[in-house]
């Protein structure tokens, strides 16, 4: 069997006609960060990846979190395929829509409303155009390392300091449109204080991650977020809890249930599609009135309320409402979490772990990460050297330091043995290493 690392496997083959086809060889950035090249996927099921080159992996990067059941679950599978005998797209209202709306504003907020979208930068950048649309206002505060999209509002990093207008993270992003974003820093409310003080009148929207994905996972600080609902409501603001990744994977009630605090808008995605392409905002209906065509804050979409991700994502809250998927995923993350901390007690590698229900980040750093530039600070060539050494024995995780790590519901018993005895192996060589 040909490793997918190695110069004579097709997936070594297949990559050097994608890098004569896409830029960079992918079509998202995060897939080029498996080295020395991506390897290709023939099939997936349960918990694993079946690769081109024959290799079976355990998949922890679970489509960056959407398979919170695992790959190709029957109930998920069925109900899919007996949509798509009725047809895939309408341009027309369906009843799936309704059901699925219901579901999920039964468990955000029972008497909002909810515009579905086609992914989480849909649902953000909707989401921002509509408090502004609101609030007759046009800042907006966000948080660095925070990750929203890939719009140009949001692309968009630190300055020189904590209240000053943010500045691009992106070419093609106009400095102007930067400046109308300011940048705070996660799980500092002082900063976002400096900024309201100064700006707050003006300012539409803060915008944040309940629970940071996309600088390794970094869980908010007790008071934060409710601090941030307060700083909202004493200067006029929206809250927006983006939680694309923690919606549904949190609980049913996602982060805004677990951390007992109420965002004005929420935007999902991931989970609600049960691994089609998808994005919603939900909001009271004082607020989601505004949206086109009741209101004049404009949103439309071919593919928005797409009947195969409404079928995906009702199929997939209706096994969660068991509650037994959660209770295994759940399950595994605790037993991965405690046998990587032992792991690093044991080899004296200088890392740290933070963990949130099922979701976990490894960090090869001694000090604590409690916020996207402590997350920045870490060893990412020896994070790197983790990644492709549990690859070389069966386990995905993502390629980039910055990502979190997920379980679901197929991550059995067994499945965390078999990756806890890979996980030995790679710590046992990575402390050789850094012995030596």
């Amino acid at each position: 069997m040909a490793s997918s690392q190695t110069r004579d496997s097709r997936s070594y083959e297949l990559y050097n006609i994608s890098v004569k086809i896409f830029p960079g060889g992918v079509n998202s950035p995060v897939r080029a960060a498996v080295k020395p090249y991506p390897f290709f996927v023939e099939r997936a099921e349960g918990a694993y990846i079946y690769t081109v080159d024959g290799q079976r992996l355990v998949d922890y990067v679970m489509g960056y979190g959407p398979l919170i059941l695992g790959h190709r679950h029957p109930e998920v599978e069925a109900f899919v395929i007996e949509q798509i005998k009725r047809g895939w797209l309408y341009g027309a209202p369906h009843e799936l829509e309704l059901e699925l709306a219901r579901k999920i504003l039964g468990y955000y907020m029972p008497s909002g409303m909810i515009r579905f979208v086609n992914s989480g930068t849909e649902a953000t950048m909707t989401a921002i155009r509509l408090a502004r649309g609101v609030t007759g206002r046009r800042y907006i505060v966000k948080f660095d390392g925070c990750y929203h999209g890939a719009h140009d509002y949001v692309l968009v990093a630190a300055g020189s300091a904590a209240a000053e207008y943010g500045v691009p993270s992106s070419e093609g992003v106009p400095p102007e449109v930067a400046k109308l974003t300011f940048v705070a820093s996660f799980n500092d409310l002082g900063s976002v204080e400096r900024i309201m003080q100064k700006h707050g009148n003006e300012v539409a929207a803060i915008i944040v991650e309940p629970v940071v994905g996309n600088s390794g996972v970094i869980p908010p600080d007790p008071e934060f977020l409710k601090g941030l609902r307060e700083l909202a409501d004493r200067y006029g603001a929206l809250l927006i809890l983006d939680e694309v990744i923690t919606g549904f994977r949190l609980g049913l009630g996602g982060a805004q249930s677990y951390y007992g605090v109420r965002g004005d808008l929420v935007t999902l995605g991931k989970i609600i599609g049960g691994g089609f392409p998808v994005g919603a905002v939900v909001g009271p209906r004082d607020i989601m009135e505004n949206l086109t065509p009741s209101g004049k804050v404009f949103n439309a979409g071919t593919f928005n309320s797409h009947p195969v991700s409404m079928a995906a994502g009702l199929a997939t809250i209706r096994v969660l409402e068991s509650g037994t998927p959660y209770e295994v995923a759940r399950s595994a993350a605790q037993e991965l979490v405690k046998a990587i901390r032992d792991l690093i007690e044991d080899s004296g590698i200088k890392a740290t772990l933070n963990h949130v229900e099922s979701m976990f980040t490894v960090f090869f750093t001694e000090d604590e990460v409690k916020r996207p530039e402590d997350a920045r600070k870490a060893n990412r060539e020896m994070y790197s050297k983790f990644q492709q050494l549990l690859l070389k024995r069966g386990v995905f995780v993502s390629g980039s330091q910055m990502e979190a790590a997920f379980t679901s519901a197929a991550h059995t018993k067994e499945v965390v043995e078999e990756t806890i005895e890979a996980l030995k192996e790679v710590f046992e060589v990575l402390g050789g290493a850094a012995k030596g």
